[in-house]
């Protein structure tokens, strides 16, 4: 498998370069900033790697790798082609992430608990409850962050803490990251994307991990199905 993402050096640099930025910033604002920065940094290190990859799945010009880390965690990656921009795609995922539960019956909400200049922000969301769900209902604490080079975009994210949200209870805290999403145009067509989501998670919870592994390369085949109607909303002239 060659690993091939454009620009990935770059956004490392940008993400590493980030002292004027944070000098004005509180501690705790700095805190989140470092991390959505390093939580891209080491994902797009696992996403560049091109040793220990498998195909788990291709279908219909999508394609899913998996590889296992250090400590036994399987991640996955998912490459697709979506019907939008880079700046379209950043603006649904990113800049407007509270609005994703409209179209994504699997969240049950998203809500932006603290901004991070316009980069970077805490999120806590809520999966829903579903009959037949065997891996239940979640919740995530996140740091996001996002950043450009060129004409890329590039999003971070990994748990983080918030002293004013502990575990709640009637929910199991599950662990994202380090994580990442990759938006690049096409060569041919700037209205399109390539979309690499790196999906690195520990659902906690006493599950079987043959289960686990089964339920969450399924879980970014169902997002990038329901992204698709969302973007034919914008796009009815082409639902590809």
């Amino acid at each position: 498998i060659i690993i091939n993402v454009e620009n990935s050096r770059a956004a490392s640099y940008f993400c590493g370069n980030s002292e004027q930025r944070t000098a004005a910033l509180a501690d705790e604002d700095v805190f989140y900033l470092k991390q959505g920065e390093a939580a891209l940094n080491e994902a797009l290190k696992i996403v560049e790697s091109e040793d220990g990859w498998k195909l788990e799945t291709a279908e219909n010009g999508d394609v899913i790798y998996s590889k296992v880390l250090t400590g036994n965690r399987k991640v996955f990656r998912l490459e697709a082609e979506l019907n939008a921009s880079p700046e379209e795609l950043h603006d649904i995922l990113f800049f407007r992430m509270e609005e994703i539960h409209e179209w994504n019956p699997s969240i049950k909400r998203i809500k932006v608990l603290k901004h991070v200049g316009r980069n970077a922000m805490v999120t806590h969301e809520v999966s829903v409850e579903m009959a037949g769900n065997l891996i239940g209902q979640r919740d995530f604490l996140n740091v996001r962050y996002s950043s450009k080079s060129e004409s890329c975009v590039y999003f971070g994210g990994a748990a983080t803490r918030m002293e004013s949200l502990p575990p709640q209870p009637g929910f199991v805290r599950a662990e994202d990251g380090p994580t990442c999403i990759i938006l690049q145009p096409l060569q041919d067509r700037p209205d399109r994307s390539r979309f690499i989501w790196l999906l690195n998670m520990d659902i906690r919870g006493w599950l079987p991990q043959s289960l686990v592994n089964k339920a969450l390369p399924q879980a970014q085949v169902d997002f990038t199905k329901h992204l698709r109607r969302r973007l034919a909303t914008q796009h009815p002239e082409n639902k590809s």
